[in-house]
Protein backbone atom coordinates (compact mmCIF):
# COMPACT_ATOMS: atom_id res chain seq x y z
CA UNK A 1 0.00 0.00 0.00
CA UNK A 2 1.27 3.70 -0.82
CA UNK A 3 1.96 5.35 1.76
CA UNK A 4 -1.46 7.72 2.91
CA UNK A 5 -3.51 5.48 0.39
CA UNK A 6 -6.38 3.97 1.99
CA UNK A 7 -9.54 3.08 0.22
CA UNK A 8 -12.92 1.72 1.25
CA UNK A 9 -13.67 -1.93 -0.21
CA UNK A 10 -16.17 -1.36 -3.21
CA UNK A 11 -18.16 -4.24 -1.99
CA UNK A 12 -19.13 -1.69 0.16
CA UNK A 13 -21.02 0.19 -2.46
CA UNK A 14 -22.77 -3.05 -3.51
CA UNK A 15 -24.69 -3.47 -0.33
CA UNK A 16 -27.23 -0.59 -1.84
CA UNK A 17 -29.85 -1.74 -4.03
CA UNK A 18 -29.53 -1.11 -7.63
CA UNK A 19 -25.92 -1.59 -8.06
CA UNK A 20 -24.54 1.44 -8.74
CA UNK A 21 -26.99 2.11 -11.67
CA UNK A 22 -27.25 5.17 -13.10
CA UNK A 23 -30.60 6.55 -14.16
CA UNK A 24 -32.00 9.30 -16.63
CA UNK A 25 -33.49 11.06 -13.30
CA UNK A 26 -30.14 11.77 -11.58
CA UNK A 27 -28.58 12.59 -14.71
CA UNK A 28 -30.92 15.27 -15.75
CA UNK A 29 -31.47 17.09 -11.92
CA UNK A 30 -27.38 16.73 -12.02
CA UNK A 31 -27.40 18.50 -15.03
CA UNK A 32 -29.83 21.49 -14.13
CA UNK A 33 -27.58 21.68 -10.81
CA UNK A 34 -24.28 21.45 -12.82
CA UNK A 35 -25.02 24.78 -14.16
CA UNK A 36 -24.22 26.61 -11.08
CA UNK A 37 -20.33 25.44 -12.01
CA UNK A 38 -20.57 26.86 -15.41
CA UNK A 39 -21.92 30.22 -13.96
CA UNK A 40 -18.85 30.00 -11.75
CA UNK A 41 -16.49 29.25 -14.90
CA UNK A 42 -17.99 31.74 -17.27
CA UNK A 43 -17.40 34.44 -14.16
CA UNK A 44 -13.95 33.59 -13.66
CA UNK A 45 -13.23 33.51 -17.93
CA UNK A 46 -15.10 36.51 -18.58
CA UNK A 47 -13.33 39.07 -15.88
CA UNK A 48 -10.16 38.10 -17.35
CA UNK A 49 -11.13 38.87 -21.09
CA UNK A 50 -13.41 41.62 -20.71
CA UNK A 51 -10.48 43.33 -18.85
CA UNK A 52 -8.23 43.09 -21.54
CA UNK A 53 -10.07 45.11 -24.15
CA UNK A 54 -9.28 48.20 -24.32
CA UNK A 55 -12.93 49.84 -24.86
CA UNK A 56 -13.46 48.46 -21.54
CA UNK A 57 -10.40 49.68 -19.89
CA UNK A 58 -10.55 52.81 -21.68
CA UNK A 59 -13.89 53.74 -19.78
CA UNK A 60 -13.36 52.09 -16.40
CA UNK A 61 -9.75 51.74 -16.28
CA UNK A 62 -8.12 54.87 -18.66
CA UNK A 63 -5.01 54.51 -16.09
CA UNK A 64 -4.18 50.76 -17.28
CA UNK A 65 -4.87 51.59 -20.67
CA UNK A 66 -2.75 54.76 -21.47
CA UNK A 67 -0.01 52.26 -19.57
CA UNK A 68 -1.03 49.77 -22.24
CA UNK A 69 -0.78 51.46 -25.28
CA UNK A 70 2.73 52.97 -24.38
CA UNK A 71 1.97 56.47 -22.97
CA UNK A 72 4.42 56.17 -19.88
CA UNK A 73 7.49 53.84 -19.71
CA UNK A 74 6.63 50.81 -17.59
CA UNK A 75 7.79 47.09 -17.53
CA UNK A 76 6.10 44.79 -19.32
CA UNK A 77 5.67 43.06 -15.84
CA UNK A 78 3.61 45.79 -14.04
CA UNK A 79 1.02 47.39 -16.87
CA UNK A 80 -1.91 46.16 -15.95
CA UNK A 81 -0.83 46.48 -11.80
CA UNK A 82 -4.14 48.41 -10.72
CA UNK A 83 -5.70 47.42 -7.46
CA UNK A 84 -8.64 49.25 -9.19
CA UNK A 85 -8.81 46.56 -11.83
CA UNK A 86 -7.83 43.51 -9.28
CA UNK A 87 -10.92 44.96 -6.95
CA UNK A 88 -13.34 44.03 -10.20
CA UNK A 89 -11.91 40.90 -10.18
CA UNK A 90 -11.98 40.20 -6.85
CA UNK A 91 -15.17 41.96 -5.23
CA UNK A 92 -16.88 38.58 -6.85
CA UNK A 93 -15.15 36.67 -4.44
CA UNK A 94 -15.01 38.80 -1.77
CA UNK A 95 -18.84 38.63 -1.82
CA UNK A 96 -19.26 35.21 -2.14
CA UNK A 97 -17.15 34.59 0.72
CA UNK A 98 -19.28 36.46 2.95
CA UNK A 99 -22.53 35.15 1.43
CA UNK A 100 -20.96 31.57 1.97
CA UNK A 101 -21.69 31.54 6.04
CA UNK A 102 -25.39 32.82 5.12
CA UNK A 103 -25.22 29.71 2.43
CA UNK A 104 -23.85 27.53 5.05
CA UNK A 105 -27.13 27.65 7.32
CA UNK A 106 -29.49 27.96 4.41
CA UNK A 107 -28.41 24.84 2.96
CA UNK A 108 -28.43 22.55 6.06
CA UNK A 109 -31.68 23.81 7.06
CA UNK A 110 -33.41 24.48 3.91
CA UNK A 111 -32.22 22.23 1.61
CA UNK A 112 -29.96 22.58 -0.87
CA UNK A 113 -32.57 23.16 -3.54
CA UNK A 114 -33.53 26.51 -2.13
CA UNK A 115 -29.73 27.68 -2.03
CA UNK A 116 -29.43 27.05 -5.76
CA UNK A 117 -33.30 29.05 -6.72
CA UNK A 118 -31.16 32.01 -4.73
CA UNK A 119 -28.07 31.51 -6.40
CA UNK A 120 -29.53 31.31 -9.62
CA UNK A 121 -31.53 34.64 -9.07
CA UNK A 122 -28.58 36.65 -7.23
CA UNK A 123 -26.59 35.24 -10.84
CA UNK A 124 -29.92 36.91 -12.88
CA UNK A 125 -28.88 40.10 -11.23
CA UNK A 126 -25.87 40.61 -11.32
CA UNK A 127 -25.64 39.81 -15.02
CA UNK A 128 -27.97 42.50 -15.67
CA UNK A 129 -26.61 45.27 -13.87
CA UNK A 130 -22.91 44.27 -15.30
CA UNK A 131 -24.12 44.38 -18.64
CA UNK A 132 -25.62 47.87 -18.18
CA UNK A 133 -23.06 49.66 -16.66
CA UNK A 134 -22.31 53.01 -17.27
CA UNK A 135 -19.74 53.59 -14.12
CA UNK A 136 -17.62 51.58 -12.42
CA UNK A 137 -19.78 51.40 -9.62
CA UNK A 138 -22.02 49.39 -11.34
CA UNK A 139 -19.40 47.29 -12.73
CA UNK A 140 -18.49 46.18 -9.30
CA UNK A 141 -22.11 45.76 -8.51
CA UNK A 142 -22.69 43.54 -10.51
CA UNK A 143 -19.70 41.47 -9.63
CA UNK A 144 -20.89 41.36 -6.13
CA UNK A 145 -24.59 40.43 -7.13
CA UNK A 146 -22.71 36.99 -8.82
CA UNK A 147 -20.53 37.03 -5.59
CA UNK A 148 -23.88 36.54 -3.63
CA UNK A 149 -24.99 34.13 -6.26
CA UNK A 150 -21.38 31.86 -6.32
CA UNK A 151 -21.67 31.97 -2.22
CA UNK A 152 -25.07 30.14 -2.49
CA UNK A 153 -24.05 27.68 -5.62
CA UNK A 154 -20.83 26.62 -4.65
CA UNK A 155 -22.09 25.70 -1.40
CA UNK A 156 -25.36 23.22 -2.36
CA UNK A 157 -24.16 22.41 -6.25
CA UNK A 158 -21.44 19.87 -5.04
CA UNK A 159 -23.02 18.84 -2.41
CA UNK A 160 -26.23 18.36 -4.26
CA UNK A 161 -23.78 16.13 -6.72
CA UNK A 162 -22.31 14.19 -4.26
CA UNK A 163 -26.07 13.01 -2.14
CA UNK A 164 -27.51 12.11 -5.55
CA UNK A 165 -24.97 10.34 -7.58
CA UNK A 166 -24.94 6.59 -6.54
CA UNK A 167 -21.62 5.88 -4.73
CA UNK A 168 -19.94 3.85 -7.43
CA UNK A 169 -19.89 6.79 -9.87
CA UNK A 170 -19.87 9.74 -7.32
CA UNK A 171 -16.36 10.84 -8.67
CA UNK A 172 -18.02 11.54 -12.01
CA UNK A 173 -21.06 13.02 -10.78
CA UNK A 174 -19.28 15.30 -8.70
CA UNK A 175 -16.11 15.96 -10.95
CA UNK A 176 -19.32 17.18 -13.63
CA UNK A 177 -19.25 20.36 -11.10
CA UNK A 178 -15.63 20.90 -12.25
CA UNK A 179 -16.30 20.19 -15.81
CA UNK A 180 -19.34 22.71 -15.89
CA UNK A 181 -16.64 25.26 -14.37
CA UNK A 182 -14.66 24.23 -17.51
CA UNK A 183 -17.53 24.48 -20.33
CA UNK A 184 -18.52 27.78 -18.65
CA UNK A 185 -14.85 29.47 -18.83
CA UNK A 186 -14.83 28.15 -22.27
CA UNK A 187 -17.82 29.68 -23.11
CA UNK A 188 -16.67 32.91 -22.07
CA UNK A 189 -13.40 32.66 -24.01
CA UNK A 190 -15.06 32.37 -27.19
CA UNK A 191 -17.69 34.86 -26.22
CA UNK A 192 -14.59 37.19 -25.51
CA UNK A 193 -12.96 36.34 -28.81
CA UNK A 194 -15.70 37.16 -30.48
CA UNK A 195 -17.36 40.63 -28.69
CA UNK A 196 -14.44 41.98 -29.17
CA UNK A 197 -14.58 42.40 -33.15
CA UNK A 198 -17.66 44.11 -32.10
CA UNK A 199 -17.43 47.96 -33.75
CA UNK A 200 -18.48 50.43 -31.66
CA UNK A 201 -16.77 49.06 -28.26
CA UNK A 202 -19.76 47.80 -26.71
CA UNK A 203 -18.93 43.99 -26.85
CA UNK A 204 -17.52 44.03 -23.28
CA UNK A 205 -21.39 44.30 -22.27
CA UNK A 206 -22.54 41.03 -24.16
CA UNK A 207 -19.99 39.42 -22.54
CA UNK A 208 -21.05 40.63 -19.00
CA UNK A 209 -24.73 40.23 -20.17
CA UNK A 210 -24.70 36.77 -21.27
CA UNK A 211 -24.05 35.05 -17.62
CA UNK A 212 -27.68 35.38 -17.44
CA UNK A 213 -28.01 32.02 -19.97
CA UNK A 214 -26.66 30.11 -17.08
CA UNK A 215 -28.18 31.87 -14.60
CA UNK A 216 -31.35 31.22 -15.74
CA UNK A 217 -30.90 27.71 -16.40
CA UNK A 218 -29.96 26.86 -12.69
CA UNK A 219 -32.99 29.38 -11.71
CA UNK A 220 -35.80 28.01 -13.89
CA UNK A 221 -34.11 24.41 -13.52
CA UNK A 222 -33.78 24.29 -9.48
CA UNK A 223 -37.68 25.02 -9.71
CA UNK A 224 -38.64 21.52 -10.52
CA UNK A 225 -35.53 19.67 -9.23
CA UNK A 226 -36.36 17.55 -6.24
CA UNK A 227 -34.40 17.63 -3.12
CA UNK A 228 -31.86 15.21 -2.06
CA UNK A 229 -32.59 11.90 0.35
CA UNK A 230 -30.21 13.08 2.44
CA UNK A 231 -31.29 16.64 3.14
CA UNK A 232 -34.83 15.62 3.28
CA UNK A 233 -34.29 13.21 6.28
CA UNK A 234 -31.93 15.86 7.68
CA UNK A 235 -35.36 18.24 7.91
CA UNK A 236 -37.26 15.62 9.35
CA UNK A 237 -39.47 14.37 6.18
CA UNK A 238 -41.42 11.25 6.43
CA UNK A 239 -39.46 8.43 5.75
CA UNK A 240 -42.37 6.88 3.37
CA UNK A 241 -41.99 9.88 1.54
CA UNK A 242 -38.04 9.44 1.42
CA UNK A 243 -38.29 5.95 0.47
CA UNK A 244 -40.22 6.96 -2.63
CA UNK A 245 -37.85 9.57 -4.15
CA UNK A 246 -34.80 7.20 -3.37
CA UNK A 247 -36.40 4.60 -5.12
CA UNK A 248 -37.06 6.89 -8.35
CA UNK A 249 -33.47 8.16 -7.87
CA UNK A 250 -31.85 4.92 -7.90
CA UNK A 251 -34.13 3.35 -10.11
CA UNK A 252 -34.85 0.25 -7.86
CA UNK A 253 -37.15 -0.76 -4.98
CA UNK A 254 -33.99 -2.16 -2.86
CA UNK A 255 -32.72 1.15 -1.01
CA UNK A 256 -33.93 0.67 2.70
CA UNK A 257 -29.77 0.17 3.43
CA UNK A 258 -29.25 3.45 1.74
CA UNK A 259 -31.83 4.93 4.01
CA UNK A 260 -30.78 3.29 7.21
CA UNK A 261 -27.49 4.36 6.40
CA UNK A 262 -29.12 8.00 5.78
CA UNK A 263 -31.53 8.26 8.77
CA UNK A 264 -28.68 7.12 11.15
CA UNK A 265 -26.47 9.66 10.29
CA UNK A 266 -29.17 12.48 10.60
CA UNK A 267 -30.22 11.21 14.00
CA UNK A 268 -26.63 11.40 15.01
CA UNK A 269 -26.83 14.62 13.74
CA UNK A 270 -29.78 15.74 15.49
CA UNK A 271 -28.28 14.27 18.84
CA UNK A 272 -24.95 16.13 18.79
CA UNK A 273 -25.97 19.74 18.03
CA UNK A 274 -24.12 22.53 15.86
CA UNK A 275 -22.77 21.28 12.59
CA UNK A 276 -19.67 24.27 12.41
CA UNK A 277 -18.93 23.78 16.61
CA UNK A 278 -18.67 20.04 16.33
CA UNK A 279 -16.44 20.33 12.97
CA UNK A 280 -14.46 22.85 14.94
CA UNK A 281 -14.02 21.23 18.06
CA UNK A 282 -14.46 17.88 18.22
CA UNK A 283 -11.02 15.54 17.63
CA UNK A 284 -13.35 12.82 15.57
CA UNK A 285 -13.86 15.33 12.36
CA UNK A 286 -9.88 16.82 12.75
CA UNK A 287 -8.92 15.19 9.38
CA UNK A 288 -12.02 16.47 8.05
CA UNK A 289 -12.00 20.19 9.09
CA UNK A 290 -8.05 19.98 7.70
CA UNK A 291 -8.73 18.44 4.61
CA UNK A 292 -11.92 20.95 4.04
CA UNK A 293 -8.65 23.73 4.83
CA UNK A 294 -5.77 22.46 2.80
CA UNK A 295 -7.93 21.16 -0.27
CA UNK A 296 -9.24 24.60 -1.30
CA UNK A 297 -5.90 26.16 -0.18
CA UNK A 298 -3.46 24.20 -2.26
CA UNK A 299 -6.23 24.71 -5.18
CA UNK A 300 -5.91 28.12 -5.29
CA UNK A 301 -2.02 28.33 -4.86
CA UNK A 302 -1.81 25.81 -7.72
CA UNK A 303 -1.62 29.58 -9.76
CA UNK A 304 -5.00 28.28 -11.93
CA UNK A 305 -6.83 31.08 -10.79
CA UNK A 306 -4.15 33.82 -11.85
CA UNK A 307 -4.08 31.84 -14.97
CA UNK A 308 -7.62 31.50 -15.56
CA UNK A 309 -8.35 35.23 -14.48
CA UNK A 310 -5.43 37.19 -16.43
CA UNK A 311 -4.35 34.86 -19.15
CA UNK A 312 -5.12 37.51 -21.61
CA UNK A 313 -3.39 40.10 -20.08
CA UNK A 314 -0.54 37.33 -19.30
CA UNK A 315 -0.30 36.96 -22.83
CA UNK A 316 -0.98 40.36 -23.82
CA UNK A 317 2.34 41.13 -21.67
CA UNK A 318 4.46 39.12 -23.40
CA UNK A 319 3.60 41.14 -26.44
CA UNK A 320 0.36 39.50 -28.25
CA UNK A 321 -2.03 41.55 -29.49
CA UNK A 322 -5.72 41.67 -28.29
CA UNK A 323 -7.72 39.28 -30.50
CA UNK A 324 -4.50 36.59 -30.40
CA UNK A 325 -4.49 36.98 -26.62
CA UNK A 326 -8.24 36.23 -26.81
CA UNK A 327 -7.63 32.99 -28.80
CA UNK A 328 -5.33 31.81 -27.40
CA UNK A 329 -7.60 31.89 -24.13
CA UNK A 330 -9.85 29.93 -26.41
CA UNK A 331 -7.47 27.16 -26.96
CA UNK A 332 -6.31 26.83 -23.32
CA UNK A 333 -9.82 26.54 -22.51
CA UNK A 334 -10.53 23.50 -25.02
CA UNK A 335 -8.05 22.02 -23.56
CA UNK A 336 -9.00 22.37 -19.73
CA UNK A 337 -12.43 21.52 -20.50
CA UNK A 338 -11.33 17.90 -21.95
CA UNK A 339 -8.82 17.63 -19.09
CA UNK A 340 -11.73 17.48 -17.05
CA UNK A 341 -14.26 15.75 -19.35
CA UNK A 342 -11.35 12.51 -19.12
CA UNK A 343 -11.16 13.48 -15.42
CA UNK A 344 -14.27 11.96 -15.45
CA UNK A 345 -13.96 8.62 -16.42
CA UNK A 346 -10.71 7.99 -14.91
CA UNK A 347 -11.72 9.04 -11.51
CA UNK A 348 -13.85 6.38 -10.07
CA UNK A 349 -10.78 3.73 -12.07
CA UNK A 350 -7.90 5.27 -10.82
CA UNK A 351 -8.92 7.04 -7.72
CA UNK A 352 -8.65 10.50 -6.13
CA UNK A 353 -4.75 10.01 -5.32
CA UNK A 354 -3.70 8.84 -8.20
CA UNK A 355 -4.79 11.84 -10.31
CA UNK A 356 -3.69 14.62 -7.75
CA UNK A 357 -0.41 13.26 -7.55
CA UNK A 358 0.29 12.52 -11.51
CA UNK A 359 -1.29 16.03 -12.36
CA UNK A 360 0.41 17.77 -9.74
CA UNK A 361 3.16 17.05 -11.10
CA UNK A 362 2.59 17.93 -14.72
CA UNK A 363 1.62 20.97 -13.25
CA UNK A 364 5.12 21.53 -11.22
CA UNK A 365 7.04 20.79 -14.53
CA UNK A 366 4.66 23.20 -16.64
CA UNK A 367 5.19 25.98 -14.24
CA UNK A 368 8.81 25.71 -13.45
CA UNK A 369 9.20 26.19 -17.73
CA UNK A 370 7.32 28.76 -17.81
CA UNK A 371 9.23 30.46 -15.06
CA UNK A 372 12.51 29.61 -16.91
CA UNK A 373 11.37 30.80 -20.13
CA UNK A 374 9.68 33.73 -19.19
CA UNK A 375 13.14 35.14 -16.85
CA UNK A 376 15.34 33.89 -19.82
CA UNK A 377 13.14 35.93 -22.83
CA UNK A 378 11.08 38.24 -21.56
CA UNK A 379 12.97 41.71 -20.25
CA UNK A 380 11.23 45.06 -18.98
CA UNK A 381 10.84 46.14 -22.59
CA UNK A 382 10.01 44.43 -25.97
CA UNK A 383 7.92 41.37 -25.82
CA UNK A 384 9.13 37.13 -26.97
CA UNK A 385 9.74 36.36 -30.04
CA UNK A 386 6.84 33.92 -31.54
CA UNK A 387 8.57 31.01 -31.42
CA UNK A 388 8.25 31.38 -27.43
CA UNK A 389 4.86 33.02 -27.34
CA UNK A 390 4.36 29.40 -28.88
CA UNK A 391 5.96 27.51 -26.20
CA UNK A 392 4.33 29.30 -23.49
CA UNK A 393 1.06 29.33 -24.87
CA UNK A 394 1.88 24.95 -25.18
CA UNK A 395 2.80 24.55 -21.79
CA UNK A 396 0.13 27.20 -20.38
CA UNK A 397 -2.13 24.55 -21.74
CA UNK A 398 0.22 21.63 -20.75
CA UNK A 399 -0.65 23.34 -17.30
CA UNK A 400 -4.59 23.74 -17.68
CA UNK A 401 -4.89 20.41 -18.62
CA UNK A 402 -3.12 18.85 -15.36
CA UNK A 403 -5.31 21.04 -13.21
CA UNK A 404 -8.41 20.14 -15.68
CA UNK A 405 -8.15 16.28 -14.52
CA UNK A 406 -6.31 16.81 -10.67
CA UNK A 407 -6.95 19.48 -8.28
CA UNK A 408 -9.66 21.60 -10.57
CA UNK A 409 -12.26 18.37 -9.86
CA UNK A 410 -11.00 16.97 -7.37
CA UNK A 411 -10.55 20.20 -5.27
CA UNK A 412 -14.24 19.83 -5.00
CA UNK A 413 -15.19 16.34 -4.99
CA UNK A 414 -12.89 15.10 -2.38
CA UNK A 415 -14.32 17.65 0.47
CA UNK A 416 -18.27 17.07 -0.92
CA UNK A 417 -17.69 12.90 0.14
CA UNK A 418 -15.87 13.38 3.25
CA UNK A 419 -17.78 15.03 5.66
CA UNK A 420 -20.23 13.26 7.69
CA UNK A 421 -24.46 14.19 7.39
CA UNK A 422 -24.08 16.02 10.83
CA UNK A 423 -21.41 17.93 9.55
CA UNK A 424 -21.70 17.81 6.18
CA UNK A 425 -23.35 21.53 5.32
CA UNK A 426 -20.73 22.83 7.71
CA UNK A 427 -17.51 21.77 6.10
CA UNK A 428 -18.47 22.41 2.83
CA UNK A 429 -19.04 26.04 4.55
CA UNK A 430 -15.72 26.26 5.29
CA UNK A 431 -14.22 24.63 1.79
CA UNK A 432 -16.20 27.02 -0.13
CA UNK A 433 -15.23 30.22 2.35
CA UNK A 434 -11.49 28.86 2.30
CA UNK A 435 -11.22 28.86 -1.46
CA UNK A 436 -12.92 32.33 -1.66
CA UNK A 437 -10.61 33.51 0.78
CA UNK A 438 -7.44 31.95 -0.94
CA UNK A 439 -9.34 33.12 -4.50
CA UNK A 440 -9.39 36.81 -3.12
CA UNK A 441 -5.66 37.17 -1.87
CA UNK A 442 -4.60 35.70 -5.12
CA UNK A 443 -6.74 37.64 -7.30
CA UNK A 444 -6.02 41.05 -5.72
CA UNK A 445 -2.11 40.09 -5.65
CA UNK A 446 -0.96 38.77 -8.90
CA UNK A 447 -0.74 41.42 -10.90
CA UNK A 448 1.32 42.70 -8.07
CA UNK A 449 3.42 39.54 -7.62
CA UNK A 450 4.04 39.98 -11.26
CA UNK A 451 5.17 43.20 -11.15
CA UNK A 452 7.39 43.23 -8.47
CA UNK A 453 8.83 39.44 -8.76
CA UNK A 454 8.92 38.99 -12.15
CA UNK A 455 9.11 35.68 -13.97
CA UNK A 456 9.87 34.93 -9.77
CA UNK A 457 6.21 34.12 -9.39
CA UNK A 458 5.59 30.84 -11.79
CA UNK A 459 8.41 29.52 -9.33
CA UNK A 460 6.41 30.68 -6.30
CA UNK A 461 3.53 28.79 -7.38
CA UNK A 462 5.41 25.79 -8.25
CA UNK A 463 7.16 25.35 -4.92
CA UNK A 464 3.51 24.93 -3.44
CA UNK A 465 2.59 22.65 -6.38
CA UNK A 466 5.70 20.60 -4.44
CA UNK A 467 4.43 20.82 -1.23
CA UNK A 468 0.58 20.11 -2.11
CA UNK A 469 1.91 17.01 -3.84
CA UNK A 470 3.36 15.79 -0.74
CA UNK A 471 0.85 16.61 1.20
CA UNK A 472 -1.47 14.22 -1.07
CA UNK A 473 1.37 11.74 -0.88
CA UNK A 474 1.33 11.77 3.16
CA UNK A 475 -2.36 12.16 3.94
CA UNK A 476 -4.72 11.91 2.03
CA UNK A 477 -6.48 8.32 2.12
CA UNK A 478 -8.42 7.21 -1.06
CA UNK A 479 -11.94 7.34 -0.75
CA UNK A 480 -13.03 5.58 -4.06
CA UNK A 481 -15.82 3.41 -4.29
CA UNK A 482 -16.83 4.71 -0.35
CA UNK A 483 -20.65 4.92 0.42
CA UNK A 484 -21.17 8.94 1.10
CA UNK A 485 -22.36 7.99 4.65
CA UNK A 486 -19.37 5.85 4.91
CA UNK A 487 -16.75 7.41 3.90
CA UNK A 488 -15.37 8.11 7.34
CA UNK A 489 -13.82 4.78 7.70
CA UNK A 490 -10.76 5.67 5.19
CA UNK A 491 -9.77 8.26 8.16
CA UNK A 492 -9.44 4.99 11.07
CA UNK A 493 -7.62 3.11 8.34
CA UNK A 494 -4.91 5.85 7.19
CA UNK A 495 -1.49 5.40 8.97
CA UNK A 496 -2.15 8.62 10.44
CA UNK A 497 -5.35 9.82 11.13
CA UNK A 498 -5.65 6.83 12.84
CA UNK A 499 -3.81 8.08 15.53
CA UNK A 500 -6.24 11.07 15.85
CA UNK A 501 -9.56 9.31 15.10
CA UNK A 502 -10.13 6.14 17.73
CA UNK A 503 -12.66 4.02 16.70
CA UNK A 504 -14.47 5.03 19.97
CA UNK A 505 -15.36 8.37 18.77
CA UNK A 506 -16.60 7.25 16.03
CA UNK A 507 -20.24 8.76 15.37
CA UNK A 508 -23.31 5.65 15.14
CA UNK A 509 -23.28 6.71 11.18
CA UNK A 510 -20.15 5.00 10.87
CA UNK A 511 -20.80 2.13 13.16
CA UNK A 512 -24.20 0.43 11.03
Amino acid sequence: MAVGGVSVSESQDRSYGGGGRVTAFVVLSCITAGMGGAIFGYDIGIAGGVSSMEPFLRKFFPDVYRRMKGDSHVSNYCKFDSQLLTAFTSSLYVAGLLTTFLASRVTSRRGRRPSMLLGGAAFLAGAAIGGAAVNIYMVILGRVLLGVGLGFANTAVPLYLSEMAPSRHRGAFSNGFQFSVGIGALAANVINFGTEKIKGGWGWRVSLALAAVPAGLLFVGALFLPETPNSLVQQGKDRKEVALLLRKIRGTDDVDRELDDIVAASDSASAAGGGLQMLVTQRRYRPQLVMAVAIPFFQQVTGINAIAFYAPVLLRTIGMGESASLLSSVVTGVVGAAATLLSMFLVDRFGRRTLFLAGGTQMLASQVLIGGILAAKLSDDGGVSKAWAGALIFLIAVYVAGFGWSWGPLGWLVPSEIFPLEVRSAGQGVTVATSFVFTVFVAQAFLAMLCHMRAGIFFFFAAWLAAMTAFVYLLLPETKGAPIEQVEKVWREHWFWRRVVSEEEAPASGKL
